[in-house]
């Protein structure tokens, strides 16, 4: 677990790489979710650049698209795709490595990033599955800021009515969006309550950003039968450097060379510091 969660931190740097040669992004919620997308290709999905054409494979949708520089920065890790190639066309002209999910590159099953869409598309695809005698379980990650969109509820609505026991969506809960705190933006608490009322089983993840506990959720979610399940990660927007965590100014913000600087040295303690708790 402790070497995963140094990777995290490799991972974060390349995110940050990534950001600064092509001048854009959304660095904040790549933070904040890239421990969920670690967990789910490292410790939970049937997925690998192996079986990619499986039809039995597990299926996962980034719903919040924007945060597309920290599935790239997985999606490399994993083997789908090369790093520096990433770094080197990222947002540039006629590049293929897009500043949202491109479903032409390895690894990414649908283009995503109009916010709202990711559950609805997910559930069809969990019913698909299950109609076709499928193992795949299928898998979301949204904004918490997504959720004042109103097809969110629909297909949360959908999944709960067909009992989609093979369907997993995870809530990115960093508690900010672009405009400031989603309570001041659109009230959300209580999550549990709002998912469950929609025949949601909902575990809560109250450190969102830890490895571990993301695990034991997703192993939580895969006993359930006869519900979709909702994990409510709380996450820390910018998480992994102190100058960007719980600041909503991070959500879409090129850093400096100073405060890339700053960042990559904050990346690199942490880093060292799992590694220290691993060998002790």
């Amino acid at each position: 677990m402790e070497n995963l969660r140094a990777l995290s931190y490799d991972i974060r740097k390349d995110v940050a790489d990534i950001i600064m040669a092509g001048k854009t992004g959304h660095i904040g919620g790549d933070m904040s979710v890239l421990d969920i997308l670690i967990t789910l290709y490292y410790r939970e999905m049937n997925i690998s650049p192996q079986n990619a054409e499986d039809p039995d494979r597990d299926l996962f949708v980034l719903s919040k698209g924007h945060a597309v520089e920290a599935l790239y920065g997985v999606l490399a890790a994993r083997g789908f795709l090369d790093i520096e190639e990433v770094k080197a066309g990222f947002s540039r002209f006629k590049t293929k490595y897009i500043g949202h999910p491109n479903n032409k590159l390895p690894g990414i099953e649908m283009n995503s990033g109009s916010l709202g869409h990711g559950l609805s598309v997910c559930t069809g695809m969990a019913l698909a599955a299950r109609m076709d005698g499928r193992r795949s379980r299928v898998y979301t990650v949204m904004g918490d800021g997504e959720l004042a969109e109103g097809s969110v509820w629909e297909g949360a609505m959908a999944a709960g009515h067909y009992k989609l026991d093979n369907l997993c969506a995870v809530v990115d809960r960093n508690r900010l969006q672009i405009s400031g705190c989603t309570e001041n933006v659109m009230t959300q608490d209580s999550q549990e309550e709002r998912w469950t009322a929609f025949g949601w089983h909902v575990i809560s993840v109250k450190d969102g950003n830890d490895i571990e506990a993301l695990s034991r959720a997703f192993q939580e979610a895969r006993s359930v039968k006869g519900k979709p399940s909702a994990i409510i990660a709380y996450t820390i927007k910018g998480f992994g450097s102190p100058i960007m965590e719980n600041q909503a100014g991070w959500h879409h913000k090129v850093p400096s060379q100073e405060e890339y600087r700053q960042i990559v040295a904050d990346f690199q303690k942490r880093k060292e510091e799992c590694i220290h708790e691993s060998d002790s």
